[in-house]
């Protein structure tokens, strides 16, 4: 992980992904955000999810319908998406690490890590 100078914006962006569990777009995090520092911009606040997502500190969420979200949770996981409200919800799965190990099996390569997401229908809506 690479190390980046202090900034207290920065940190409260970690901070703050760190503590929800939405998986939260770069407008939300610019508007929960405002809150502390009111003169933050949506420019300040998309770099500093860029910069956090290529250091591997958050994770970013590429979206296929509607915007990317961001995670704080860095440790393996996958995901499950909405495909009527698009929220995110994280899954657990026991066999996470046989995978990729399956996976590696077919591939020539190194695989290092992996992230599966499935999308359907979250029990809000079915509701």
């Amino acid at each position: 992980m690479a190390v980046l100078k202090y900034s207290k914006q920065r940190e409260a962006i970690r901070d703050f992904l760190a503590h929800s569990e939405e998986h939260p777009t770069a407008d939300m995090v610019y508007m929960n955000l405002r809150e502390s520092f009111p003169n933050i911009s949506l420019g300040t606040v998309y770099r500093n999810l860029s910069l956090l997502s290529e250091t591997g500190q958050i994770l970013k969420l590429n979206m296929r319908d509607s915007a990317d979200r961001f995670d704080g949770r860095i440790t393996p996981h996958d995901h499950f998406v909405c495909e009527r409200c698009h929220c995110v919800e994280d899954i657990f799965l026991d066999d996470n690490e046989e995978i990729t190990i399956a996976a590696q099996k077919k591939f020539d390569g190194k695989i290092r890590s992996h992230t599966t997401t499935f999308y359907g229908i979250c029990k809000k809506c079915l509701a």
